[in-house]
């Protein structure tokens, strides 16, 4: 039944992830745009330029603000990622040590009781 509803969730998430790819594609262009404006904008010299490459990132800014609904998107792409981890989580064995071995610390900390008993 865990696993049918992890399907089913995973089911979901897969097609709001789907549908926000077109305002995600939008959001990663305009944080480039962004990224680029602010770049070239620290390399030019000229005032011109400067202004050119200001206008550039605030059309890049407009742009990403338009794209905000690419964040449901997002959330979906990481509720997918871990609906996709806990359907590969396998039960997880332990093994029991034994009280003699040859790690020092666990020998420390064995002779440690022993003395301070």
């Amino acid at each position: 039944m865990k696993k049918l509803l992890i399907l089913i969730a995973g089911g979901v998430t897969f097609i709001i992830a789907l549908c926000m790819l077109g305002p995600m594609i939008g959001l990663a262009f305009s944080g480039l745009l962004i990224l680029a404006a602010m770049y070239f904008y620290t390399k030019s010299h000229t005032t011109f330029s400067k202004v050119i490459w200001i206008i550039l990132g605030v059309i890049g800014a407009s742009s990403a603000i338009a794209n905000i609904p690419a964040i449901i998107g997002i959330v979906a792409v990481v509720i997918l990622y871990v609906l996709y981890r806990k359907w590969k989580d396998e039960e997880m064995t332990v093994e029991h040590r034994s009280s003699k071995s040859n790690d020092p610390f666990t020998n420390f900390e064995r002779e440690w009781s022993n003395l301070t008993k």
